[in-house]
């Protein structure tokens, strides 16, 4: 029963170490005039890198691309409506709403280290629950020098009323059916 015990918790440690690398975590949202920042801190976990081209994405930010992004000198932004994403991984990203990725460009920063704060601005304060993926490169052992890649999750702002639209008029329209067939019923019946 010991030895069980002691491989599942080397297990767990391994699937956690495995699927860390950079992370992304929501720091705080101050109001900018009629907008809000969030601003994200991201950090680079032990054993790891980040070297130029590793990246990582916050999915589903906005339905209006977002046009004031500030980050760390040695990063640069990008916004599109599909994310770039490391091909093992599957996070949600939803085509009608835009994802933020921030890709660095300076000298190796080599891990436990603090990558500074990404800043988004959005129309809204208020969060929900939305996903990030990382790209990030193995420090040592057998595999160093290749790249390893994880998802989580993470505040991103709740969509604004245009992104929301078409659900609502779904809704709207299912509403007004089931309303209409009642009535009908009503009449049959009376």
């Amino acid at each position: 029963m010991k030895k069980s015990y002691l491989l599942g918790l080397l297990a767990s440690a391994l699937a956690f170490t495995a699927n860390a690398n950079i992370i992304p975590t929501l720091s705080g949202i101050t109001p900018s005039g009629s907008a809000f920042t969030w601003n994200y801190t991201a950090n680079v976990t032990t054993d790891q890198t980040v070297v130029t081209g590793n990246y990582f994405t916050i999915y589903d930010f906005s339905s209006i691309s977002p046009t004031v992004v500030t980050a760390p000198a040695g990063w640069a932004y990008t916004t599109a409506l599909v994310g770039v994403t490391p091909s093992d991984q599957l996070p949600v990203d939803s085509a009608s709403l835009f994802n933020v990725t921030f890709t660095y460009t300076g000298t190796a920063i080599v891990g436990p280290s603090s990558l500074g704060t990404f800043s988004i601005n959005s129309n809204t304060d208020q969060l929900r629950s939305g996903y990030f993926s990382g790209n990030g490169t193995r420090s040592s052992g057998p595999f160093a020098g290749t790249a390893i890649n994880n998802t989580g999750i993470l505040a991103v702002p709740v969509p604004e009323m245009s992104a929301l639209a078409p659900l609502v008029g779904v809704c709207g329209i299912g509403a007004i059916g089931m309303v209409s067939s009642l009535l009908r019923r009503r009449q049959k019946q009376g």
